[in-house]
């Protein structure tokens, strides 16, 4: 029986991160992989015998003293803990390989080292661009940012990109020169997974080599998902009300095209957009968190996904679920969003940030009939089960692991 190490910070479905990690172990697990997780102690975690060889927890939105954060900044860096522990448990568990997700601030790439020293083939999943960009979104407080291009990162302290802060940003810009200079991630993973080509493809103007990338979709599995043959007339957007998200842009559009828009999550921005709504005069709802049934029954009993983000978005999982569900998707034209989006088949897409181009969009949705929103939901359904199963997942995965001597 093969044996995978699987590495995240959580060991607990947090965010979309924690999802594709947990749910591709469980269908490696499932066809009779032996999975070993690695992750940080939290009192959420799922329960695992390798526990123990867990790292004490790091939660930066508590409420620490200025020395208990200073006294944390090394260990956000390089955690000369995580890195003793994993090798305590590769010597006990023996993995055939490690597949790691989301580890910087919290495990760090002071992994890597080990799990190279030990033979451990080792592939990294990328779902954001941190291996470019510090602050991890290329993204500044004046919109998409791609100043650090170049090894330019003194960038993110003059732009205080992290969380608008000199001090926070410094300690990242820190932490990338470490992990370059120590080249904790370019010496000692193997190959690196990219959800989107669009993603692929910035690594590689950033410099990187394209043959370190495997390009493998996020999925979904559809028998979790009933779709509705009949779609509602509100438009749905599902996802943290941020500042990236494009949401002002969304409800000037939906309110000049006079649609219904119900919001899905909770953020920073939900007041600033609450007052926007009303000054425009739209119709949005804002129904804040919602999980499993309830939100799968606000996106099926709607008329299509909206994401009109203005940052370089990923491959959104939301994607995949509005067309498991039977509903198309409305998509900006930014990141990996494209390339989810057959135009005219299963959505449409616009310009991002541009708030006419939406509205004719949504006004073009919203005059379709049902069976036509029916039909372009159920193609992308179709291509959903064709390309992004969890099947085919599954089988990226394991092709890709015996390209590294794993059989």
């Amino acid at each position: 029986m093969p044996r995978l190490l699987a590495i995240n910070n959580y060991y607990y479905r947090r965010g979309g991160a924690e999802v594709v990690f947990l749910e591709s172990a469980k269908l490696l697990a499932d066809s009779g992989w032996d999975v070993v997780p690695f992750a940080m102690k939290h009192p959420q975690n799922l329960p695992s015998p390798w526990s123990e060889y867990f790292i004490d927890e790091i939660e930066y939105g508590e409420d620490y003293s200025f020395f208990e954060k200073a006294a944390r900044i090394p260990k956000v860096i390089y955690s000369f803990e995580a890195r003793r522990k994993v090798r305590d448990l590769i010597r006990v568990a023996r993995p055939d390989i490690a597949h790691a997700h989301n580890v910087y601030h919290h495990i760090s790439p002071s992994i890597f080292g080990a799990l190279k020293e030990e033979g451990i083939p080792t592939i990294l999943t990328l779902h954001d661009l941190k291996l470019a960009c510090p602050a991890y979104k290329m993204l500044a407080h004046d919109g998409v940012c791609e100043r650090c291009k170049g090894g330019r990162i003194w960038n993110v302290v003059t732009h205080k990109c992290v969380k608008d802060s000199y001090a926070l940003s410094g300690t990242i810009a820190l932490e990338t020169l470490t992990h370059r200079a120590l080249q904790l991630y370019s010496r000692n993973v193997d190959r690196f997974i990219v959800p989107s080509r669009f993603y692929l493809e910035k690594f590689v103007e950033w410099g990187w080599d394209r043959d370190r990338f495997t390009y493998i979709p996020n999925f979904v599995d559809t028998e979790r998902f009933a779709p509705d043959p009949t779609p509602g007339n509100a438009f749905v957007y599902v996802g943290r009300l941020g500042h990236e998200k494009g949401l002002r842009t969304l409800i000037k559009a939906a309110a000049i095209a006079a649609v219904p828009l119900r919001i899905i999550g909770t953020g920073p921005e939900e007041e600033i957009l609450r007052a926007l709504s009303e000054r425009t005069g739209g119709k949005a709802e804002f129904l804040g968190y919602l999980a499993g049934d309830d939100l799968q029954g606000a996106i099926k009993t709607g008329r299509a996904l909206v994401l009109p983000s203005e940052w370089y978005e990923n491959a959104p999982v939301s994607i995949l679920e509005s067309y498991a569900l039977g509903r198309p998707v409305i998509g900006a034209k930014i990141g990996g969003i494209p390339e989810l989006i057959r135009p005219g088949e299963t959505g449409a897409t616009f310009e991002s940030s541009d708030v006419e181009a939406l509205a004719t969009v949504l006004r073009q949705v919203a005059s379709l009939n049902a069976s036509e929103v029916t039909e372009m939901g159920m193609a992308g359904r179709g291509w959903v089960e064709d390309d992004f199963s969890d099947v085919r997942h599954r089988d990226r995965l394991v092709a890709l692991y015996k390209t590294l001597g794993v059989v």
